[in-house]
């Protein structure tokens, strides 16, 4: 069994009343409103979604990665996607959902009229694109991927329209430190202090390496994102946790942003560019959704196991629109909750989860609280107080308020 002790919190929670005295003896309901540990999934549809697809999307998720890329967030000069981004934000921040927005800079995806442009005109829209971005949604979305796949940037041009990709070649004049320096100092610029990631599916030495350059240099990243897109087969605890102990010396928080487990066919090991495999069809299948049931309890169990593991993302919870085609959501094209859906929730909003609790205060106001960290509401005649508990369990004292 995965020892998972360090994730839970046992807190003596003291009720007082408005004049400060302990409201002793009373009835209260505690209930867990969300985890310490970010819960995310990707949500580029869930807004416009279906009643019935946003209910599953809440009742498995409490963070959410909005998609922000320059291509498509500004297709044409000066003409953005903010208010469609706005609407959005706001639907999920009224439900209590924690926000992501991905990424800032990336030379995939791109703006292709930046392009066209000389490099330093090019420079100087990307530095306030990043402004820009992070100060029209402050108190939305105020963690960022500050900068994507830069450990690639130089050397992978992204040109398939044939005109010399801008990014990339920023980022060969600049360098790689340099590049992500940018990035970060444009957020911070603002004075809404971000919570910045660098965000990679190089899980290897020259992640590693640029991290430690980008330390050495001064440059204040706050987490390290790591990406598993899973569709050759499902990394093992070992490997699961060999990784977030070499990425985890660095002292940062390990952010896993994109998350992905098929449930039909894997994709053939040789296949070196999972953007080179793209069939005709690729079904989710009945062995297949039971081996992701089993993979995704495996690799959420692991993951919540290591202490650095800070942020969880699963990359698309349906099939519909899922990256390359694969069926890689835990929710199939029709709506319906895959095996490991309901084996993700059993987890995250059961074993792991708190439901409302009814509990009686004692003579001091003093209440027990025990259960995953995170949010918990207490709620008793004089009102509802809402408390964020960290693992371990120092006491804390709250008024209720209506």
């Amino acid at each position: 069994m995965t020892d998972l002790d360090h994730r839970r919190t046992r807190t003596t929670v003291t009720l007082a009343g408005a004049d400060g005295l302990p409201l002793a003896h009373e009835d209260v309901t505690v209930r867990q409103v969300r985890h310490a540990v970010e819960f995310g999934c990707a949500a580029f549809e869930v807004a416009d979604a279906d009643a019935a697809y946003q209910d599953l999307w809440l009742g498995l998720f409490d963070t959410a990665t909005l998609p922000v890329y320059w291509g498509r967030y500004e297709p044409r000069r000066g003409e953005t996607a903010l208010a469609d981004l706005t609407a959005a934000a706001r639907w999920f921040t009224s439900r209590g959902v924690r926000l992501k927005g991905h990424p800032l800079v990336w030379h995939t995806v791109k703006a292709p009229w930046v392009d066209r442009l000389p490099l330093d005109d090019a420079e100087q829209l990307l530095r306030g694109r990043v402004r820009r971005e992070v100060r029209d949604l402050a108190g939305l979305i105020d963690t960022w991927d500050a900068i994507n796949e830069v450990v690639i940037m130089p050397r992978f041009t992204n040109e398939p329209d044939g005109v010399p990709n801008a990014v990339s070649r920023l980022c060969a004049r600049l360098g790689r430190v340099e590049m992500v320096r940018l990035a970060v100092d444009e957020a911070r610029g603002q004075g809404t202090s971000p919570r910045l990631l660098i965000n990679d599916f190089d899980l290897g030495p020259e992640h590693e390496r640029l991290i430690e350059e980008l330390l050495e240099a001064g440059v204040r990243i706050d987490a390290i994102g790591l990406q598993s897109h899973m569709h050759q087969g499902a990394r093992g605890a070992d490997q699961l946790l060999e990784i977030c102990d070499r990425f985890a010396r660095f002292g940062l928080p390990l952010h896993w942003t994109e998350t992905t487990l098929v449930s039909g066919d894997l994709m053939p090991p040789e296949v070196e560019d999972l953007n080179d495999f793209q069939p005709d069809g690729w079904p989710s299948t009945p062995d297949g959704e039971a081996r992701q049931a089993d993979d995704v309890v495996r690799h959420y169990t692991t993951l919540v196991s290591h202490p650095a593991v800070e942020s969880i993302t699963y990359w698309g919870m349906g099939d519909a629109g899922a990256w390359l085609g694969a069926p890689a959501g835990l929710v199939r094209a029709d709506g319906s909750p895959k095996p490991a859906y309901d084996a993700l929730r059993s987890l995250v909003r059961g074993e792991w989860w708190l439901d409302p609790t009814p509990a009686r205060a004692d003579a001091q106001g003093r209440v027990l609280v025990e259960g995953f960290a995170g949010r918990y509401e207490v709620e008793c005649r004089a009102g509802v107080a809402v408390v964020d508990l960290a693992a371990g369990g120092d006491a804390v004292e709250v008024q209720p308020a209506r």
